[in-house]
């Protein structure tokens, strides 16, 4: 029997210590109160059950980026994308930098202007180290917003020193936050508070458009009337100042967290005092908190602790009757005892995945073992799987079953281009370099330059073709032009502009494809009416194996794995190719081919280049299949007969 997502997670509400906190934080508001007896994933399914009874700002603190990662994970899960925000450490060594993460920067910009907007209620995820760097003020950050319109005047000239004044780095292309370009009558600007930069076009002093876009293609994504930018300042307080007052924190140890304050304090100090003596950069007291302000800063909220290290007397302490879920080595028949008895017990149980996929595998292993075993599957991850004796559940995750590495889920930061020139290769590029023009063939890169288009100005690529002949492209037309790719140490013959070669020569190519794609129908015509072996599909022999892969199939991986199991299964020969580069998974698709056919009483040969290999591929299929009834050994020259 399933259940919907929503109605697992309202079932938490129902938790009598909830009940009893919600009741003693409306007498006392500002108090100390501590949890004990949570396990696993229990915890983050609390402070989201308590997030929906006691509105505001939440706060929870992990012990370091990584538990918070996966705790932002579980709460973003249950709550949802719109009200869960990841607070991280922008640094990774202070006053360097060139450590500084871009990605982290935007997550802690946005954060900081939700709580300005001042929704009904959030929840910020954070950690230790990324606490102990204060942040700028709420008034210094209200006052530095930025409104611009469309249909309004401002000017270039004002525009410029404002973003100067905000210690933006003008640049030619905008490729990454804290930079702004401006080319005759566009400025483009990547703030630290938005996923994508802006376009702002000009014409004389009004604004004609603003738009996001692609920052590696140039490429524009979306139209907007007016936008609001919030910029950080220089006056600097820590995060518990910035938050409301009377917003409730959660600490998963208050000790721990004081030291790793503590400590990122005294590495600034340290950093700070290597630095030359002319260097403009703030002191450590300015930029970084220490223990003692971290406690003070608590003094105005209240504090729920749950982790082990408890400080001073806690008004409310709530306990819980849970243990984590237990470990079963892949051993599906264990799995199902104790499900069985989780039944006899009273206990309704629930298995978690973010995958259907993974709970059709499940469910095909228990059809085939113990078709009795009864369990709830929840379409929702979890970390950590736990049992509660108070609302008689047990929640386990797909993962730990499966002892499957379970990934942590943050914001891969602005978009990834997929076309053919991004500008991060366009300024890779130098003059002299070979390229190729969809509609003009190939030339030579000869560096960016300012032409008037329309009675604007804007920077175009400038690209050299034979008689020295010269074509401008609009930055707005990269996706036209590639790299050229050719034979190694062979320069290209270059095309000249104005004549037919270039165009005979795409069309002598269509022609060349269309005759090996017509070879190619016959040949797989010839193949699809010989005769083959169809295999049966998949047992639960073939879900156990691919549900042991310790970490989550990629999108292709997925992909491969459908469609060599739909060609084995037709009654004729299978001819597919798997290709990738190192590392993407190549070597488990084939494992699961071959067992596949194992599974189907067939012997397998794995064919590779060198002994070596032979004997890595030896070891790889051996341990991947060493639960499974299969053997599997090798021959090279190094065996005897």
């Amino acid at each position: 029997m399933s259940i919907t997502k929503s109605d697992f997670n309202n079932g938490f509400l129902s938790w009598p210590q909830l009940t009893e906190l919600e009741t003693h934080v409306k007498e006392f508001p500002n108090s100390y109160i501590h949890l004990s007896g949570l396990r696993g994933s229990a915890t983050q399914f609390f402070i989201a059950a308590a997030v929906k009874k006691m509105h505001g700002l939440h706060l929870v603190v992990l012990n370091d980026k990584e538990n918070a990662a996966y705790a932002f994970n579980d709460i973003q899960d249950i709550l949802g994308e719109d009200k869960v925000f990841f607070f991280p450490s922008p640094l990774k060594y202070p006053y360097q930098l060139e450590s500084t993460d871009n990605t982290n920067i935007l997550m802690r910009a946005e954060t900081l202007d939700m709580i300005v907007k001042n929704p009904s209620w959030m929840v910020i995820v954070t950690y230790g180290e990324a606490l102990s760097e204060k942040v700028v003020t709420k008034k210094q950050l209200k006052k530095s917003l930025l409104e611009l319109k469309v249909g309004e005047d401002y000017g270039l000239d004002f525009i410029n020193e404002l973003l100067q004044e905000y210690h933006f780095e003008r640049v030619s292309f905008v490729t990454g936050p804290g930079q702004y370009a401006i080319r005759g009558g566009i400025v483009d600007v990547f703030s630290f508070a938005n996923d994508d930069p802006y376009r702002v076009e000009f014409f004389g002093d009004e604004i004609e458009s603003i738009r996001t876009f692609d920052p590696a293609s140039q490429l524009s994504k979306k139209n907007y009337k007016k936008i609001q930018d919030q910029q950080l300042m220089e006056s600097r307080e820590s995060i518990l100042d910035f938050i409301p007052k009377h917003s409730t924190i959660w600490l998963k140890d208050r000790v721990l967290s004081r030291d790793h304050i503590q400590k990122s304090f005294e590495v600034a100090q340290e950093a700070f005092s290597k630095l030359s003596e002319d260097s403009i950069q703030k002191s450590p007291d300015i930029l970084y908190l220490k223990k003692n302000d971290f406690d003070l800063g608590l003094e105005n909220h209240r504090f729920i602790e749950y982790g082990g290290n408890t400080v001073g007397n806690a008004s409310l302490e709530l306990l819980f009757n849970q243990k984590l879920q237990p470990t079963f080595n892949k051993n599906f028949e264990m799995l199902g005892l104790d499900l069985h008895g989780h039944k006899d017990a009273g206990n309704q149980c629930f298995i978690l995945s973010a995958q259907a996929r993974q709970m059709e595998r499940l469910q095909a292993i228990f059809e085939d073992i113990d078709s009795s075993v009864d369990f709830a599957p929840v379409l929702q991850s979890a970390h950590e799987g736990f049992v509660d004796s108070d609302l008689k559940i047990a929640c386990y995750t797909d993962h730990q079953i499966f002892e499957r590495y379970h990934r942590f889920r943050l914001k891969d930061g602005f978009s990834k281009a997929k076309q053919a020139l991004t500008i991060k290769e366009l300024t890779s590029l130098q003059k002299g370099d070979y390229v190729t023009h969809i509609d003009y063939g190939v030339g030579r890169f000869d560096g960016l330059q300012i032409i008037e288009n329309n009675g604007k100005e804007q920077e175009a690529i400038r690209l050299i073709y034979k008689d020295s002949d010269i074509l401008y492209v609009s930055i707005h037309s990269l996706h036209r032009i590639a790299r050229f790719s050719g034979k190694d140490g062979t320069p290209p013959k270059i095309n000249k502009l104005g004549t037919q070669t270039w165009k005979v020569l795409k069309q002598k190519t269509k022609s060349k494809v269309k005759e090996i794609a017509y070879d190619l129908i016959k040949l797989y015509a010839k193949r699809k009416a010989a005769p083959g072996f169809a295999f049966a599909p998949d047992n639960y022999l073939q879900f156990e194996l691919e549900s042991s892969f310790i970490y989550e199939d990629t999108p292709d991986q997925s992909k491969a794995t459908a469609d060599f199991k739909e060609d084995m299964e037709k009654a004729h020969p299978m001819d597919r190719l798997i290709c990738g580069d190192v590392g993407f998974g190549k070597t488990e698709i084939a494992i699961r081919a071959a067992f596949k056919a194992v599974c189907d009483s067939k012997q397998v040969a794995v064919l590779a280049p060198t002994t070596v290999l032979t004997y890595q591929h030896y070891k790889t299929f051996k341990d991947r299949l060493k639960d499974l009834p299969c053997t599997v050994d090798y021959i090279n020259r190094f065996k005897s007969t």
